[in-house]
Order: C-alpha cells, then sequence, then structure tokens
C-alpha cells in the first residue's frame, strides 16, 4: 500500500508540473497569436493548440487536485459530523470517484476500440468499416494532426484517476480502521 500510495503522490506531482508548464505555454501561444494578430499576420493554428493545451492541462490538475482531495466541496453536513462520520464520508467520496473513473476508463476503452483496431491489422479503413467508430479519422482544423492524438488525454486522466481512487480509497479504509 505505501508504495500505491508513493507512485499516486508522483504521478500527481508528474501531473502538476505538466499542467503549470502547458499553463505557461497557453499563455505564450496566446500572447504570440495577440502579437502576430496585431500585425496583421494572424497564426490560426496557434488558437487552437492553446485549447488543446488547456483542455490537457485542465484534465492533468484535475487528477492532481482529486488525488490531494482537494476539489470544492460543500462540506456543511460534514462539519456537523463527528470524526468517524467524517471519515465515513471521505471513505464514500472516494469510492465514487474510484467507480467514475473505473466508469469512464470503461468507456473509453470502448471508445478507442483498441481490440477491434488490432484485429483490422491497424487499418483505419477496414477499422471504420467494421465498427463505424471514426475516431482514428477526423483531423483538427488548423494543426493538421488527429484528433485522437489530442483526446489521449481522457483515457489517461481515467487511468490515472483510477490509481489516485485505488490509493486514496485504501488510505480511507485504513484510516477508519485505525479510529474505530
Amino acid at each position: 500500500m505505501i508504495m500505491l500510495q508513493r507512485l499516486s503522490l508522483r504521478l500527481a506531482r508528474y501531473e502538476e508540473m505538466t499542467a503549470a508548464a502547458l499553463a505557461a505555454a497557453v499563455t505564450c501561444l496566446i500572447l504570440a497569436n495577440i502579437a502576430f494578430r496585431a500585425l496583421g499576420n494572424p497564426l490560426y493554428w496557434v488558437s487552437e493548440l492553446a485549447i488543446y493545451a488547456m483542455i490537457w492541462m485542465t484534465f492533468l490538475i484535475a487528477g492532481a487536485v482529486l488525488k490531494r482531495r482537494q476539489g470544492i466541496a460543500v462540506t456543511l453536513l460534514s462539519d456537523l459530523l463527528p470524526a468517524t462520520g467524517q471519515r465515513a464520508i471521505t471513505l464514500a467520496v472516494d469510492a465514487m470517484v474510484l467507480l467514475f473513473a473505473l466508469l469512464l476508463a470503461w468507456l473509453c476503452w470502448r471508445w478507442y476500440q483498441p481490440w477491434a483496431l488490432a484485429q483490422a491489422g491497424f487499418d483505419v479503413r477496414a477499422f471504420q468499416g467494421q465498427t463505424f467508430n471514426f475516431i482514428y479519422a477526423e483531423n483538427t482544423s488548423t494543426l493538421g494532426i488527429k484528433k485522437f492524438w489530442a483526446w489521449l488525454i481522457v483515457p489517461w486522466f481515467a487511468l490515472s484517476l483510477s490509481l489516485h481512487g485505488v490509493a486514496n480509497l485504501l488510505q480511507s479504509v485504513q484510516g477508519l480502521r485505525e479510529r474505530t
């Protein structure tokens, strides 16, 4: 369990550092785009890249925030409960976060359909014909890359949140056992 906690904390730190770097990149991209627009030569791909960087930043920091249990919460009920009740609520919240993460991971598996893609020999056209799933075919508007690359943050978030959820849930169970 200690190793799982360490792994989860390290991953959360990595997510925070990457999100901070992406926040800086978004700022620089937007400032560069403002400068180019002022010069009469806008770079349209910069706006799209800033949007995708912001999306990745949001998902990465959300995983770290949920790991640290620092999300926005209404604590009116839990503040009125004794310590055991508060730990029970924390346990229930951790269980719901893990359930959400696992459900999201399952949905991502169904969305990307990696086994069907492998069965089609990684031939995107054959995959599309068999599954009517066009996830691997759609390009971004101005960057010209396949959108599934940008969308990979969703499965990453699902797996990361699953790890954080398991670590937090085990910590909550241990905390409830120690106090009762």
